[in-house]
């Protein structure tokens, strides 16, 4: 494939335009050799067409239109002519994953560094062509103007016939922002038509000549282990071709995907499992959290040097967040093939190559023998299954070699095996001055860790089917992430300025569930119990809770973001307390470094039922540089969506012996009919660099929803989710 590739790129004609990274091989995974530099990013080929080679895999959020339209402006050609390639570690960039709403900050300016190369090399070499000066050429959508005047070149005749290789130097001249026809502009995503006209889009439609499928029996609990097995039957079933018994993995292969699920139940009902019960049971979970063995990491601890003798007013809290799930809406999947010593796993997964490196060192085999290449399915907001679907594909095809196996998980797989976002306490305590100032803030963390990717040779043993394998690998320690990103303690550290402030993480580290990266991580619960802690705090000292949140902010991007709020919500004409209709406020950076996002939202409470109905959120963000505003627009309003379900609806429920929410009934999510208008307002740019906005809405949704329902109905809500049962429990 590789020289397939090659020979297409010499017979069209073409410019490829890449980073020559110092001390890295110029080897892209091959064996004998490799390109002459590293990390392609794009291919002006002579077909009027420009591919960009995407580093960071499509999750549905839109960053490849994004990144495509970053490509565009510094080319000087039309959105339409970008194709992009999809993350393939045999030719694509290495970058990670993507995830922390970083994917435009990170790959944005390297896409333009690219682009801006490409420009530079084409112009120059129109200039030699047509005998004039760069300075009085520039170029419309690839066509090389002279003086304001179109000539009959373009791009595409520069490089008919002939193949370059262009290096990014660093010494690129971009475009000023001045300039920009696409950046800034609402242009169409470029991955939606697709999906709007059902094209075989989705990992789960992929089809490969002489494919056959494959189900993995799962264990009924986490520490559940295979007792004894009978498959005689089984394998006497119509289409079953294999039946794959590694330890405590076990798996069923058939011709066809009925088959194989019809094999797999049947498979289900033959095996007997211990049966653990060492989960904490379901009333005690946070108890449980407090009394579990922890690391303690002091955050932040300021104090002030100045002898304070006012009065204070002091109050306390409890905030409470469950396990919960990612949801997503199709289960899990992959595809795999080993053929000829290579494995080529297709998944869906946040990281080809971490990926790619996880599935090596688990399979014993050499990286250059793996092949990870992306394909989207349903979003997967964080570290879901995915990973372990590909991983599970992988070594299923290890034994069925030369076939391609598609293994898709089951929905009662996904809700029962998914890593979950930890269930999370904090205890939060603060004092109030006389002048209504907050003196001092003591915050303290409970919750387990908040990521475990397997995303190298030391992390593997994250994987489900490396822990159940003959010779099992073992399980990494559980992770901190460091601040300013975080984990647990993500937006731990208010943005406020207090004199003395404390917080502190205690890190569970004997994790009873599997647990990874939900999107924001440790943000949503932090931004909600912090958010809906100011709200008392304004009340507790008598003020509005926007001014009031304004005083404690030395950041004149978040006090605008505020203002802008106050007037786009109209605010201070708010109803009184009590009066009908809630609204509540509440705002956060996330992370403390990426966009801003503050939130009115508007709610009903049904004081008979314990119903509360969303009626309208009224968002304003500071995303700096904004690249495409549907995009941004759009982010937001699926964050405040999201986050509204999990605020309202979501909690994992289990038992001391497992998970038992493993439906769509068990693990209700929000519907339809139950989302709230959403009006987004985006703050100018002001040429700040751009910032991302994929997990920002998510903290501040939540303590807007409390608070407006304490706006309403005097009830202070502190544990998520807020179900009826617990707003006619709070009353009572």
């Amino acid at each position: 494939m590789n020289s397939s590739r090659r020979n297409f790129l010499k017979s069209s004609g073409s410019l490829l335009i890449c980073f020559s990274l110092p001390g890295c091989s110029s080897d892209r995974g091959k064996s004998g050799g490799g390109y002459a530099f590293i990390d392609s990013r794009i291919r002006v080929e002579s077909a009027g067409v420009v591919s960009l080679s995407l580093g960071k895999v499509e999750l549905g959020q839109g960053i490849g239109t994004a990144l495509a339209q970053i490509a565009a402006e510094e080319l000087g050609i039309g959105i339409d002519r970008i194709r992009l390639s999809a993350v393939d570690t045999d030719y694509s960039p290495d970058e990670s994953y993507t995830f922390s709403t970083i994917s435009v900050q990170q790959s944005g300016p390297l896409v333009r560094k690219a682009a801006a190369a490409g420009r530079h090399f084409l112009m120059q070499r129109a200039s030699a062509e047509l005998g004039v000066p760069t300075d009085d050429m520039s170029v419309l959508d690839g066509v090389i103007f002279v003086s304001g005047a179109a000539t009959d070149l373009d791009y595409w005749k520069l490089i008919a016939d002939q193949e370059f290789s262009v290096e990014v130097t660093g010494d690129e001249r971009y475009l000023p922002v001045s300039q920009y026809r696409s950046v800034g502009q609402s242009v169409q995503r470029l991955d939606i038509p697709g999906k709007l006209f059902g094209e075989a889009i989705y990992l789960q439609d992929l089809r490969l000549p002489d494919m056959v499928h494959a189900r993995v029996v799962r264990p009924p609990a986490e520490r559940a282990r295979l007792v004894d097995m009978d498959s005689e039957e089984v394998e006497r079933m119509p289409g079953v071709l294999d039946i794959i018994h590694d330890g405590d993995f076990v798996a069923v292969v058939a011709e066809r995907e009925q088959q194989a699920r019809n094999a797999a139940t049947a498979l289900r009902n033959s095996i007997r499992w211990s049966r653990p019960d060492d989960l904490p049971g379901p009333d005690s979970v946070y108890e449980w959290l407090k009394s579990a063995p922890t690391r303690v990491e002091s955050i932040i601890s300021r104090h002030s040097s100045r002898q304070d003798t006012a009065s204070t007013t002091s109050i306390s809290a409890i905030y409470r967040r469950p396990y919960q799930a990612h949801a997503s809406i199709s289960p899990s999947a992959a595809v795999a093939l080993y053929k000829r010593s290579k494995l080529t796993v297709w998944s869906h997964a946040q990281g080809m190559y971490p990926l790619r490196r996880a599935i090596a060192h688990t399979l014993g085999l050499e990286l250059d023998q793996v092949r990870c290449i992306h394909k989207e399915a349903a979003g997967c907001f964080g570290h879901n299954g995915a990973d372990d679907a590909a991983c599970d594909a992988a070594a299923i095809a290890m034994q069925f070699r030369g076939r391609p196996v598609r293994l898709q998980w089951e929905r009662g797989d996904e809700f029962a095996w998914e890593p979950l976002g930890s269930a999370m306490q904090i205890e939060t305590r603060a004092e109030v001055d006389e002048s209504g100032r907050i003196s001092s803030w003591d915050y303290d963390i409970w919750s387990c860790p908040h990521t475990s990717r397997p995303r190298s040779a030391d992390t593997a043993g994250h994987l489900i089917y490396a822990q159940h394998k003959n010779s099992p690998l073992r399980i990494p320690a559980a992770a901190s992430i460091p601040q300013p990103a975080g984990g647990a303690d993500r937006n731990a550290v208010p943005l406020y300025v207090f004199e003395n402030m404390n917080v502190t993480k205690h890190l569970v580290t004997d994790v009873p569930l599997r647990v990874s990266a939900l999107r924001g991580l440790g943000a949503y619960a932090n931004i909600f119990a912090i958010e809906s802690f100011m709200d008392e705090l304004a009340r507790t000292a008598g003020q509005d809770p926007l001014a009031f949140r304004v005083r404690h902010l030395e950041d004149e991007r978040a006090t605008a973001v505020l203002q802008r709020l106050s007037d786009e919500s109209a605010w201070p004409d708010r109803p009184a307390e009590g009066s009908g209709e809630g609204w509540g406020l509440s705002f956060a950076r996330f992370k403390n470094l990426s966009s801003y996002v503050g939130i009115v939202f508007k709610v009903d409470v049904d004081s008979e039922s314990g119903e509360i109905t969303l009626k309208h959120a009224i968002a304003v963000c500071d995303a700096g540089l904004i690249i495409n505003p549907d995009g941004v627009r759009a982010q937001i309003e699926g964050g405040i969506v999201q986050s509204a379900s999990w605020t309202l609806k979501e909690q994992v429920r289990f038992t001391e012996s497992g998970i038992t929410s493993r439906d769509w009934t068990s693990y209700p999510i929000l519907r339809f009919d139950e989302v709230p208008q959403i009006d987004v307002h985006l703050m100018p740019h002001n040429n700040q660099k751009a910032l991302g906005v994929g997990e920002a809405a998510q903290g501040p949704t939540a303590a807007a929803i409390a608070n407006a329902v304490f706006h309403a109905s005097g009830l202070r809500l502190r544990k998520i989710p807020f179900t009826p049962d617990q707003i006619l429990n709070t009353a009572a």
